[in-house]
């Protein structure tokens, strides 16, 4: 049974209060733009949709987890307008189930995967294939995304199997509800190493990256966005449109990602 418009409203309100998401006290009266965005890009879209809100008087809601999380809760019935995923399989998975609408959708970002240690560490990485990470962790464990799951866990598999390193560390794996998640285990030195993307790096000074997994390990890393499927919000198309324009890709580039044109592909 599909979950009520009411209960999820409620959910949304909460889930703002706990994240800091913009704007999600007036979400509860529905009239706001609702943004269901990978966690990834907290800092870059919290800060957008602040000059949106300057811009415009208009404000706009904003619920971040991972990816795979934010699809099933719109498949359940949750009243996002906009959803921004980090990889290419959740849009593709919410574009099969009908949840979004296609012609909207576009390709906004891309990202680097980056191993990243406790500022204080002395770690050192030289990521290349054959490269030992299991003895870099000293017997700690690997945080990252869940690998199943999580885009940025998903990616960060791939890239250690490409390497001949997930053998090794598989068993040492601290798998996370999100990449952010997974640099909080980083962060509060909880985890000797882990594996997210070079923009969470950045937008944390407790940690340090040490190497950079070559973009060829990996699928590219791309943040597709797109209106959902049930969205009758007048506004939520325009917020896509500043969200793409750009006025908003200097808080993209400043967090250190890549912008891309509409549907344009990494290569």
């Amino acid at each position: 049974m599909r979950t009520t418009r009411r209960s999820w409203l409620a959910f949304l309100f909460a889930s703002a209060l706990t994240l800091g998401a913009g704007g999600g006290d007036a979400a509860a009266d529905g009239k706001d733009v609702v943004v269901f965005a990978a966690a990834s890009l907290k800092n870059a879209l919290d800060e957008i949709a602040s000059q949106w809100q300057r811009d415009t008087g208009k404000k706009v809601a904003i619920s971040y987890a991972a990816s795979n999380t934010l699809i099933k809760q719109i498949e359940q019935g949750a009243p996002a307008d906009i959803f921004i995923s980090a990889d290419l399989d959740w849009m593709d998975y919410g574009q099969s189930k009908n949840l979004i609408k296609p012609e909207t959708r576009s390709n906004l970002l891309g990202n680097e995967l980056v191993l990243i240690a406790p500022k204080d560490s002395n770690v050192q990485a030289d990521i290349r294939p054959g490269f030992d990470l299991a003895s870099l962790l000293n017997g700690g464990r690997l945080a990252m995304g869940n690998v199943d799951a999580v885009p940025a866990g998903k990616y960060g598999k791939a890239a250690l199997e490409k390497l001949g390193a997930w053998d090794g560390v598989r068993d040492k794996i601290a798998q996370a509800e999100s990449v952010r998640a997974a640099l909080v285990l980083v962060s509060r030195g909880e985890a000797p190493l882990g594996i997210v993307y070079q923009t969470d790096a950045a937008s944390d000074p407790s940690v340090k990256i040490i190497g950079t997994f070559p973009e060829n390990t990996h699928p590219p890393i791309i943040y597709p966005i797109a209106l959902t499927k049930d969205s009758t919000n007048a506004d939520a198309l325009a917020f896509l449109n500043y969200i793409r324009s750009p006025s908003a890709r200097p808080s993209f580039e400043r967090q250190g990602f890549t912008v891309l044109a509409p549907g344009a592909q990494r290569s």
